[in-house]
C-alpha cells in the first residue's frame, strides 16, 4: 500500500506524492509508465532522432567540449536516452555523457553507457531533457465554494473529495498571478507552484547549455476552467485516484515555469514547431517512389505517419515545449529560440 490511511483527508499535493512515489508507488511499479499510457518517446523513433539532432546544435553552441552531458529528466525505463545515444553522430556519440534520473530501478541490460541517478546530476554541460515530468510534480488543487473563496481539494485515498481551508501565502499568491479564479463556485484550478519550483531547481543544475521542458500545457489566455486533473490506467484515461493504481497528472502552466525560472532568453512553442524545426515533418513521400522503390515508399510513408502523429494539432503536436539556453551561444540553436508567427506554427 502506498502512504497513508483509505480515511485520511490529505490536499491533492501530498495524496499525488505519495500515489505516484511511495513505496509501492505508481511510478516504482516494474512495467513502467509505458505499460500505462503512449507518449512521444513510444509513438516513433523520429522523437529521439530529433533530441538527438538538438543535442547536436547544442554541442556545436558549447564549442564541442571534450564531455557532452545528456540529461533525460523521468527517464522512465531509458527509452529516450537510449533512442538518442543510437541517433548522435560517431564523433558527438564518442564524448556524450549519458545520464537517466528516474525513482525506479535502473532498467535490466542498459547500455552500460547509461548513469543512472535519483536526482540530476550538478554543473551539466549540454542538455537537459525533460519529457512529460513536470505533469507529474505533485500540486495542490483550488476550488471556489459558495462564498466565492479559493478553497485547497482534500482527498482521501478512494478519490473522495471535500473543501478544505482557503489557500493562503504564496499558494494564493500563485494563483492571483497565474490562473485567476471568478467567484464562481465549482471553478477549479492546479496550484502550479511546486512545478515552478522544481523547473527553477532543474535549470540550475545546467552550467552550460540548454534545459527542455515538454509537456501537456496551457497559457494564462487560455485556463481550463475546471482544471485538468485526471487519470491514466492500462493506456485509458481514468478518474484520479490516489491510492497508487494509476497515473495521476495535470497540464503544466509553461509560462509559469518560464518566469519562474529567472534567466533570460527561454521561450515556450509547440511541439509541432518545434520538431519541424528539428526536420520532423509529416509529407508524404512522392508517389513516384512507389513505383522505383517500393520497400523505400513504404518506409517513407510509414515515418510520415508517424511525423504526423507527432505533429498533429489536437494531439501530441499540441504539447508545450519550454526551452531555457544558459550561458550558450543561441545561433545554433537557429529558430528554436526565434519567435515563430501563428501561421507557421500550425
Amino acid at each position: 500500500m502506498t502512504d497513508g490511511t483509505a480515511d485520511e483527508w490529505r490536499g491533492w499535493r501530498a495524496a499525488t506524492q505519495a500515489a505516484l512515489y511511495g513505496p509501492d508507488g505508481f511510478y516504482r511499479r516494474p512495467e513502467g509508465p509505458a505499460g500505462h499510457f503512449r507518449t512521444s518517446v513510444h509513438a516513433s523513433p523520429l522523437f529521439a532522432e530529433a533530441v538527438a539532432r538538438l543535442l547536436c546544435r547544442v554541442d556545436e553552441a558549447l564549442g564541442r567540449p571534450p564531455t557532452l552531458d545528456f540529461v533525460d529528466m523521468a527517464a522512465g525505463r531509458g527509452e529516450l536516452v537510449t533512442g538518442v545515444l543510437a541517433a548522435l553522430p560517431a564523433d558527438v556519440a564518442a564524448r556524450t555523457r549519458a545520464y537517466a534520473v528516474e525513482i525506479a530501478d535502473r532498467t535490466p541490460g542498459l547500455d552500460h553507457r547509461i548513469e543512472w541517478l535519483p536526482e540530476p546530476p550538478r554543473g551539466i554541460t549540454g542538455l537537459l531533457f525533460a519529457n512529460e515530468w513536470l505533469d507529474n510534480v505533485p500540486v495542490e488543487i483550488a476550488e471556489v465554494d459558495s462564498a466565492g473563496v479559493a478553497r485547497r481539494v482534500l482527498v482521501r485515498r478512494d478519490g473522495t473529495e471535500r473543501l478544505g481551508e482557503p489557500l493562503s501565502g504564496a499558494e494564493a499568491g500563485w494563483l492571483a498571478r497565474w490562473w485567476p479564479l471568478p467567484a464562481e463556485e465549482g471553478l477549479r484550478a492546479e496550484v502550479g507552484l511546486p512545478r515552478d519550483e522544481a523547473w527553477a531547481d532543474a535549470v540550475a543544475t545546467v552550467a552550460r547549455g540548454l534545459a527542455v521542458a515538454v509537456d501537456y500545457a496551457h497559457t494564462a489566455d487560455a485556463r481550463p476552467l475546471f482544471g485538468t486533473l485526471t487519470g491514466f490506467r492500462a493506456g485509458r484515461e481514468t478518474a484520479p485516484v490516489p491510492d497508487g493504481s494509476c497515473d495521476i497528472t495535470a497540464h503544466v502552466a509553461l509560462d509559469a515555469a518560464l518566469e519562474a525560472c529567472a534567466v533570460p532568453g527561454g521561450r515556450v512553442l509547440t511541439q509541432r514547431a518545434a520538431l519541424r524545426a528539428l526536420g520532423v515533418a509529416g509529407a508524404r513521400p512522392p508517389l513516384a517512389l512507389a513505383t522505383t522503390q517500393p520497400a523505400a515508399y513504404v518506409r517513407a510513408l510509414a515515418s510520415a505517419g508517424e511525423a504526423a502523429e507527432l505533429t498533429a494539432p489536437g494531439g501530441l503536436g499540441d504539447f508545450g515545449w519550454l526551452l531555457q539556453p544558459v550561458g550558450i551561444d543561441r545561433a545554433p540553436l537557429g529558430d528554436l529560440l526565434v519567435d515563430v508567427p501563428d501561421h507557421e506554427e500550425q
